[in-house]
């Protein structure tokens, strides 16, 4: 049976990603955040539980990184901190976890000679689109603190296969959205104002550009890159080379829920800096495509809907004001 250790195992795309190996017949080592209730995140309640070895650390301690990563034969590193406004707050804390944290897992898989390492990057490090689509060679144009870190540990990444031989690839999503997401995303954050009949919702730029992609599409994506014969020592985008507005997809909520006189408020809070603010974002996915035949299946008319079911079951997980930082 092949072992596959997951970071960030217990978080949104994690523990869809670990449910998903599970299934396709992997030993799945769940390595998440420790924490004195001994609790597994979404996987908590999770139906393959007892078929996860659970194991609880701090990424930023390479010493319980090395050990994880002996017991496995490949990594796919999730973990990190991602909320772009508290990277306004306190970088320093996105660069321990985020640059210190993907360095951990580097050299310990490169010391524990680990066949395959997938590191998780994220779209927001190209900046707003020069050209769209925007394919693996667009610009790096980092407006974040958070994006600044992730793409370090991305050339860190690429620089241990460069230089050490490390087979590691670097898969890079665009926005996805679907159940277990935080209310602070864009997507959850409008259902759950429309799920509890809010006359008014409260929103940031609703002129911002996304492509979004549904989580099991991502977690195939990242899967896709993971069991490819080739794509070491590379970048590889997964996203739908589809993209809307803000504004334009408050209307398709608005056609899901059978509502229209809702009126839009701007949240200053949601509002981002100037020239902090990534205007558009398209992905061209062509070079996945090409390497591994995956494609997007859930429309996002459908992952809406799936989302929205999703959330209407689980709305008392959150808490309805989410949009302090």
């Amino acid at each position: 049976m092949k072992k596959i250790c997951i970071t960030g195992a217990g978080g949104f795309i994690g523990s869809h990603l670990t449910e998903m190996l599970v299934k396709k017949g992997f030993y799945v080592v769940a390595f998440d955040r420790y924490n004195t209730n001994n609790h597994y995140g979404w996987l908590e309640n999770s139906k393959y539980k007892k078929d996860i070895n659970f194991q609880l650390g701090d990424i930023r301690d390479y010493d319980y990184v090395e050990k994880v990563l002996g017991q496995v034969d490949f990594c796919i590193h999730l973990a990190a901190l991602i909320g772009i406004p508290y990277s306004y707050i306190s970088p320093a804390a996105y660069i321990k976890t985020n640059i210190e944290g993907s360095y951990n897992i580097l050299q310990a898989s490169l010391k524990k000679k680990l066949k395959k390492v997938i590191i998780v990057s994220t779209s927001e490090i190209y900046g707003s689109a020069q050209y769209i689509p925007i394919d693996e060679a667009h610009p790096i144009s980092c407006q974040s603190p958070y994006s600044a870190t992730k793409l370090a540990a991305d050339q860190l990444a690429l620089s241990y296969y460069k230089s050490f031989g490390l087979p590691v690839k670097v898969a890079r999503p665009f926005n996805t959205y679907g159940p277990r997401q935080s209310l602070r995303a864009i997507i959850p954050t409008l259902l759950s104002q429309f799920i509890n009949k809010d006359k008014i919702v409260k929103v940031g730029s609703v002129d911002t550009v996304r492509d979004f992609t549904y989580v099991e599409d991502t977690c195939e994506g990242i899967f896709s890159i993971f069991k490819s014969s080739s794509l070491y020592g590379e970048v590889t985008n997964i996203g739908s080379n589809n993209s809307i507005s803000i504004k334009d997809l408050i209307n398709c909520i608005k056609i899901i829920f059978n509502v229209q006189n809702i009126k839009i408020k701007t949240d200053q809070q949601r509002v981002r800096p100037q020239k902090s603010e990534v205007i558009k974002l398209q992905c061209n996915n062509k070079k996945l495509i090409k390497a591994t035949q995956w494609k997007a299946k859930t429309s996002l008319k459908n992952g809406l809907e799936k989302t929205s079911k999703w959330l209407e079951k689980n709305i008392n997980y959150f808490k309805k004001d989410i949009y302090n930082i």
